[in-house]
């Protein structure tokens, strides 16, 4: 989705994100997650489908905000990344009150969850889903669940901690929108300018 010519600049296009496509499939995972493993009637139950939902909602909410506000774009984005670091928190709770290991980052479990992704993805458009992770998710003891939701969670985390980076770069380039109106408003009153003196 793009805004027309002028100081809104293009803006939209999250489901070419890959830490947006991660989220959703946190989402969907952690949606089933609850389903299987948290009692209906506890209320961390709700906090992790809300805590997925937001990690989700924040990133489209953020894209469709960045053609007039590059500021509310960093500020949702790091909702998002907040609400995942919260839903992180869950399930090492949930792993950890259970006496069960959570996987070290670079242990052969959590290379090959890494490696599902990297593997999934190719040049003809296709990418990974929630798919992808289903057979392994729903075939596991819920602490392996856990530990591989958690890989995502980490690997997301990081996808959006680079965004952020990037966002805040060209915010200093570019400044926000009250700048490029600036811009636009000087350029177009040098164009007018321009052609009266080409006239006379």
């Amino acid at each position: 989705m793009t805004g027309p010519e002028g100081f809104i600049p293009p803006h939209g296009g999250y489901e070419n994100l890959i830490s947006y496509r991660k989220a959703e499939i946190i989402f969907d995972a952690t949606v089933w997650f609850c389903e299987k493993y948290i009692d209906r009637r506890s209320r961390t139950r709700d906090q992790m489908v809300q805590a997925a939902r937001s990690g989700k909602q924040n990133i489209i909410e953020g894209s469709m905000a960045s053609g007039t506000s590059k500021e509310m774009e960093i500020k949702l984005v790091n909702v998002a990344r907040a609400s995942l670091e919260e839903l992180l928190a869950d399930y090492r709770d949930f792993i950890r009150v259970r006496g069960a290991p959570l996987w070290d980052k670079s242990s052969k479990e959590a290379l090959y969850v890494r490696g599902l992704g990297r593997a999934k993805s190719d040049t003809h458009g296709n990418h990974e889903a929630y798919e992808t992770y289903k057979p392994l998710l729903e075939t596991r003891p819920p602490e392996i669940a856990a530990n591989i939701i958690i890989c995502l969670i980490h690997q997301t985390n990081y996808l959006l901690d680079r965004l952020l980076k990037s966002l805040e770069q060209a915010f200093l380039k570019e400044g926000g929108l009250r700048e490029r109106m600036t811009r636009a408003r000087i350029e177009a009153r040098q164009q007018q300018n321009s052609r009266k003196r080409n006239d006379s």
